[in-house]
């Protein structure tokens, strides 16, 4: 005997997996941004130190 199941995703249900995904992604995006960042942030201290001296 098969047994159907009848699933109902609503606009409340979509609109969480959204924004979950949306953050996960956000949050990788800002990650990698932080770690390329700072590096070269220091790099251009240096680079303005050595020029105003």
């Amino acid at each position: 005997m098969m047994m159907s199941i009848y699933l109902y995703v609503g606009p409340g249900m979509s609109g969480g997996l959204f924004a979950a995904v949306f953050g996960i992604i956000v949050s990788l995006i800002m990650s990698l941004f932080a770690i390329l960042y700072y590096p070269f942030k220091k790099i251009f201290r240096k680079l303005r130190k050595k020029e105003g001296a």
